[in-house]
């Protein structure tokens, strides 16, 4: 697989012969060669097979950590990944320095990774989660049900903010987002295991920042004073992000490095004079 430009191919080959096999990558050490059945071996050059044509290796087992939480995915959500443990790192410290009843919407929520993490690690806070794609929504409420007790979120069918509409909703202390971010122009050149993630989770317009954009001048509609806007994005789009956070009235902008050391979570605190004008 390494001829074929997998940036991991022995963790891959590992993750899927521990699937067919189902037992967890660390049993694999005490797995002999004879051992494994035919048809074991059969599924898993299968599998390896697919992996090559470009399918991730997460939706070929169906299931990505996050946050020391296992997910389910499937192609109609993009695959969690590390950096945007980030997100929720920031919004997690930044939560418990209020120390009271907490807000959270989650927009853009795909599989729920970053909303069901949140509510994992501060079960008290309420917790929103919107998605505008319906396939995606499932995954998440899925998920949900399995790493929660039932009913920890709410879940929004819909655009963005449009998806509240149907709701009698108070303001949010907290409002975060992994957005599609990236520019329209560059989404032939991803890997082919990217290009395969659902198109409406990826792609950003044509500089990248439609979406952005829309979620930074609204959030304040839907904010209380003093509420908080993280976003994840691209390392170069940090400063014109920054730029768009002030225009609409955010303060102490402030931006966050993933493990990698690249900037890749933005946040902005609303000031009292703009929180929750309209909703």
């Amino acid at each position: 697989m390494a001829a074929a430009g997998i940036e991991s191919p022995g963790l891959d080959a590992s993750l899927l012969l521990a699937e067919v096999l189902s037992i967890s990558r660390s049993s694999l050490t005490a797995v002999s060669s004879d051992a494994i059945p035919e048809e074991s071996i059969e599924k898993f050059f299968n599998l390896i097979k697919r992996r090559l044509a470009g399918e991730c290796t997460a939706y070929l087992t169906g299931k990505k950590e996050f946050y020391g939480l296992e997910f389910n995915v499937n192609p109609s959500v993009l695959v969690p990944r590390p950096e945007t443990e980030t997100l929720v790192e920031e919004t997690l410290k930044q939560a418990e320095i209020k120390n009271k009843h907490i807000r959270i919407l989650d927009l853009c929520t795909g599989s729920g990774a970053i909303a069901v993490a949140i509510k994992h690690e501060l079960p008290e806070t309420e917790v929103w989660a919107a998605d505008i794609s319906a396939e995606a929504l499932a995954v998440a409420e899925t998920n949900a049900a399995r790493l929660l007790p039932p009913e920890s979120i709410h879940f929004c069918s819909g655009n963005l903010f449009e998806s509240l509409l149907s709701f009698s909703c108070t303001p949010f202390n907290f409002i975060v987002s992994n957005p599609p971010y990236i520019p329209t122009s560059e989404i032939a050149n991803l890997s082919p295991e990217v290009r395969n993630e659902p198109l409406l989770a990826l792609d950003g317009g044509s500089d990248g920042l439609e979406i952005i954009k829309n979620i930074i001048s609204r959030s304040p509609d839907y904010l209380c004073p003093g509420g908080t806007l993280l976003l994840e994005a691209d390392p170069r789009q940090m400063e014109g992000i920054a730029s768009l956070y002030e225009k609409s009235g955010f303060t102490e902008v402030t931006v966050y490095r993933d493990l990698g050391g690249r900037e890749r979570v933005i946040r902005g605190k609303i000031s009292i004079q703009m929180a929750y004008r309209t909703v």
